[in-house]
């Protein structure tokens, strides 16, 4: 009788024994919220960002909500972003009173298609909201470039992309803002958390007002608030768990170039032909392969493929993400299905296989034979 594989997810966090004990010590000291360490991942992100200004945050989600803060974005002005993204891309809009607007998705790239984001821009148009889908930059020359014709801000939702590059350059060294996660299943974690880099000394004065109640402290007992602020702050326990996993973020990038050329290896050349279905975009230069994802033929239902894929051979999968503009909170500001129709055939279909720090080829190969295996290859 043969023993079932173990369970493979689609995603595991990676703690060194070494970054365990050092939380450890944190917990020890009695400084637990933002303090010393908070101030050194700080520094230290700011160094691989090429001395950029880099503030830590509770999230990745409320960073970008500040930099529309500190860019005046509010009621009356529109922000463009993808359709294809966690809800928090679109929300953070709505938050500070803006309004979203969606532009389709390049079919190969699955980031935003650039003419028709530049088809979207009206006079109300004040930023926009790109997301590096899996880690895969956009073409960052001819987005800035359009930014700059239209004098718009813009905030870079580069959750995924920390250790991507454009050009050689890593992703967050140069720009306008921009805003990366640290949640669980990100190259780097800290559990929860997020970091905005920041053009200069007042916007990064303004984001830490915006990250803890709009306070600023002056003396042994001044303090005053003049913006309202919110409780976005990092703590040191986070931290700690960044600091141990920086220095290594290159590394992790290109064991995960690896992983997925293997899959490119495994899937071979005739896979698309074969089985209508779609592999990524084979970029082992700038992308940080954050995420590997297929796009499942039309006669292919996706609940279907991923239970086959976790009953028949214990392989756990995800799905990111389902089309923002079809949830219920934003068919009622008025979208409606066939408005974007690239993004709406992207966000049903696609499934993200397994990829983490700890992936070896092995199991990459054992991904690609459950695949076609249910796909009947």
């Amino acid at each position: 009788m043969n023993t079932p594989a173990a369970f493979l997810p689609f995603s595991r966090p990676d703690v060194s024994e070494a970054t365990i004990t050092e939380v450890g010590n944190v917990l020890r000291s009695g400084w637990l919220t933002s303090g010393p360490k908070v101030q050194a991942f700080e520094a230290a992100l700011s160094t691989y960002l090429g001395g950029r200004i880099v503030r830590t945050f509770n999230s990745g989600t409320c960073t970008m909500e500040i930099a529309l803060r500190i860019a005046g974005i509010g009621p009356g002005d529109e922000v463009i972003t993808t359709p294809i993204s966690w809800v928090a891309t679109a929300n953070v809009i709505i938050e500070v009173g803006a309004t979203p607007v969606f532009a389709d998705i390049d079919p190969i790239t699955r980031n935003l298609d650039l003419d028709k984001l530049e088809a979207a821009i009206t006079p109300r148009t004040k930023a926009i909201i790109p997301v590096y889908l899996s880690g895969l930059p956009m073409d960052m020359d001819r987005m800035y470039a359009i930014a700059k014709k239209y004098n718009l801000r813009v905030i870079e939702d580069a959750a995924q992309a920390l250790g991507s590059r454009w050009n050689g350059k890593p992703i967050g060294s140069f720009g306008d803002f921009v805003s990366f996660s640290f949640q669980a299943n990100k190259n780097l974690t800290t559990s929860e958390g997020g970091c905005l880099v920041v053009n200069n000394q007042e916007e990064a004065r303004l984001a830490e007002k915006y990250r803890l109640q709009g306070v600023t402290r002056s003396g042994i007992d001044g303090i005053d608030v003049d913006v309202l602020g919110g409780k976005y702050n990092m703590t040191d326990i986070a931290a700690t768990l960044g600091l141990g996993q920086l220095p290594q973020i290159d590394a992790i990038a290109e064991h995960r170039r690896s992983l997925a050329q293997h899959y490119f290896d495994c899937f071979g050349r005739d896979f698309e032909n074969l089985s209508g279905a779609q592999l990524p975009v084979a970029d082992m230069h700038n992308s940080n392969w954050h995420l590997f994802q297929i796009i499942l033929p039309n006669t292919v239902l996706r609940a279907d493929f991923m239970k086959q894929m976790l009953e028949q051979h214990n392989i756990g999968t995800g799905y990111h993400y389902s089309p923002i503009h079809l949830f219920t909170l934003y068919r009622e500001r008025g979208f409606k299905p066939g408005m974007f129709p690239v993004a709406e055939h992207i966000g049903y279909q696609t499934v993200t296989l397994p990829m983490f720090n700890t992936l070896q080829k092995e199991s990459v190969a054992r991904v690609v034979t459950a695949v076609k295996s249910c796909l009947y290859l």
